[in-house]
């Protein structure tokens, strides 16, 4: 874990500002994640522009479909050498299974268990009776079970899963420095707390990618881990 812990979330509209931006702050960051309006924009050429920076790339696709179909896509991804691939663990036990099975060698499988932007009101609007808490921590029950790498999850709930899953990848979202506007997130925490609490992965967004000085902000996050 002395990699730098920190993915810099890349979800921009043009493809020349996201290289510029990444190759600025790569030194002070240790992946890129690239999200599904980054990929939907650029698909599989952006990525392999991305890759040439030379920082592990984090696919956030979060797939969700029958388990034959997240197996191909998986399958399909093959070739853009992804470090992690994220699912969501709401496809249930066999879409998981077949999920991991279909990955490359050197992926990690991870699954999204409950949004940083949903609350206990969201959940229950949808029909899921459980705090966010406890339906994260169900879900990862499930994920470990189901052979994956990890979960993501927010910070409030990575410090519980650590406990019962030693051994898991931990991929934390939504984090904001301690004086960072929320945005759409609910539920946050800083990068220090989150990585106190044993997240493996800090998504770490528009706290660098729209702050008045990126590298700033970039050196900033990193000396406080």
């Amino acid at each position: 874990m002395n990699r730098n812990p920190v993915y810099l979330a890349l979800d921009l509209p043009r493809l020349d500002a996201a290289e510029a931006l990444a190759r600025k702050v790569a030194g002070h960051i240790g992946g890129i994640k690239l999200g599904l309006e980054f990929f939907c924009a650029h698909g599989h050429h952006g990525v392999h522009e991305l890759h040439k920076i030379g920082l592990p790339i984090f696919l956030d696709l979060k797939l969700h479909d029958i388990p034959n179909t997240v197996a191909g896509a998986m399958q399909a991804i093959h070739v853009l050498q992804p470090s992690i691939v994220t699912i969501h663990a709401a496809g249930g036990r066999a879409m998981m299974e077949d999920a991991k099975a279909a990955a490359g060698e050197n992926c990690k499988v991870v699954a999204v268990t409950v949004l940083t932007s949903l609350d206990g009101d969201d959940l229950s609007s949808i029909g899921v009776d459980a705090a966010p808490h406890d339906q994260a921590l169900r879900l990862a029950d499930l994920a470990h079970s189901a052979g994956l790498d990890g979960i993501v999850c927010s910070g409030h709930e990575v410090g519980a899963v650590h406990k019962q899953w030693k051994d898991g990848y931990f991929v934390v979202p939504g984090l904001r420095p301690a004086d960072g506007k929320l945005g759409d997130q609910k539920r946050t925490v800083t990068p220090r707390e989150a990585r106190d609490a044993g997240a493996s992965v800090l998504v770490i967004g528009r706290p660098i990618s729209r702050a008045e000085d990126p590298l700033a902000a970039a050196k900033a996050i990193e000396a406080t881990l």
